[in-house]
């Protein structure tokens, strides 16, 4: 089957909610707040919608990283054991414009799976559409999703940091982490030396949903065209929103960074401060 767009409306996935092939990921979480999440969609979600953390889903438990990708093979089989085939098209939403969804869009099209997307606006617009809510959770038929042994689209601390005048780095955090004001969660403030600022939710709209691909193209118009663009965050999350606003305007070919800020500041690697790129 031909890959999805990066995005489906709610609209559109009103129409799918009884057809067997479609799976519904539901991937809202909060930082600081284990646990929320999966209280959050037991309290209500989209119908047929199956509860996906990150923490315990969408990363491995120890790697490169506070939240490391997973063994590809692993992955898939988990999958597989829960009811997600090749045979799905699955769609992702969250709470956060897609903040935490797109990481599990991405991890499917690393792996060859072209048949996933996001909700666009998620979550959100669902409720504001006064669309049917549950509390039921789906019982899923084990299956088998075929697909890559290897992450593609990737890039570790080491070769980034041996390829910073080669690279274009886009840091998609807030901007006052980017410029080392603030730092909650990790033990080291600032970016990676060279690195733009490019914050996740400046791809946002009105209700969480998408600006346009013709605006995303323009926000990211700053991409140098003989470089290979990598973009990272706090822990190789939000990097993934930047690398499906980039999907939605039609650049292709850039990496993600999985270990992100997380990895590269307790190895101790060069940091920057100040407002930068």
């Amino acid at each position: 089957m031909a890959p999805l767009k990066p995005l489906v409306t709610a609209a559109w996935l009103g129409t799918m909610l009884h057809d067997e092939t479609i799976r519904i990921a539901d991937c809202r979480w909060y930082l600081g707040e284990p646990g929320r999440g999966r209280e959050e969609y037991q309290s209500g979600h989209i119908p047929g919608a199956r509860y996906f953390s990150l923490d315990d889903d969408l990363a491995a438990p120890a790697g490169a990283g506070r939240h490391p990708l997973p063994d590809p093979f692993e992955w898939r089989e988990h999958l597989g054991g829960i009811g997600i085939g090749t045979e799905h098209t699955v769609i992702a939403y969250d709470d956060r414009g897609g903040a935490i969804a797109a990481r599990l869009w991405w991890m499917l099209r690393s792996l060859g799976h072209g048949r996933v997307a996001v909700l666009d606006g998620g979550w959100t617009t669902w409720l504001a559409d006064g669309r049917s809510v549950t509390t039921e959770e789906p019982r899923w038929p084990q299956t088998a999703l075929a697909g890559s042994s290897r992450w593609s689209g990737i890039i570790d601390g080491e070769t980034v940091a041996n390829r910073l005048e080669s690279l274009t780095l886009i840091d998609a955090r807030a901007a006052v982490r980017y410029r080392g004001e603030a730092e909650p969660i990790d033990a080291v403030a600032g970016h990676i030396p060279t690195a733009y600022n490019a914050p996740y939710e400046d791809n946002l709209g009105p209700g969480q949903r998408f600006h346009s691909a013709h605006q995303l193209a323009a926000r990211f118009s700053f991409l140098p065209r003989d470089s290979t663009a990598v973009s990272y965050c706090g822990s190789g999350v939000t990097a993934c929103h930047n690398l499906l606003a980039m999907a939605i305007a039609g650049i292709d070919g850039s990496l993600l960074y999985p270990g992100s800020w997380s990895d590269w500041s307790a190895a101790g690697r060069a940091v920057a401060r100040g407002s930068g790129r």
